[in-house]
């Protein structure tokens, strides 16, 4: 009987983890560095600073002031289009993918 529950926790722990795609609209971006010291007024946060400070990476700041960084591919991507837009504060993104612990692999992203 105890080799048959062993075998049953070995299965279930072999077993991946999927995570569900979550969407992110309207949400505020920042650098990583930063993320702390702007996380209760993520809007002023300035797009000079978020280049300036692009080595650390980039994520979002959740409603519940938990900040998601992206995987280094949606850093860049998001970078792109922040030097590209005209706004100076206020980076706001709509973003999806999979959140891997503070982490989000991301899929879809648009600079707002």
């Amino acid at each position: 009987m105890q080799r048959l529950a062993l075998l049953g926790l070995l299965a279930l722990s072999a077993v991946p983890t999927f995570c569900a795609e979550q969407t992110f609209s309207n949400a505020p971006v920042v650098d990583t560095m930063c993320a702390k010291k702007v996380s209760a007024n993520p809007d002023s946060h300035t797009k000079a600073c978020a280049v300036q400070c692009q080595g650390s990476g980039l994520g979002i700041v959740t409603p519940d002031q938990k900040f998601l960084k992206f995987d280094p591919a949606g850093s860049k991507q998001v970078l792109e289009q922040i030097k590209s837009s005209k706004k100076e504060d206020h980076l706001r993104v709509d973003v999806t993918g999979d959140v891997e612990g503070d982490t989000l692999k991301v899929r879809t992203v648009k600079v707002l």
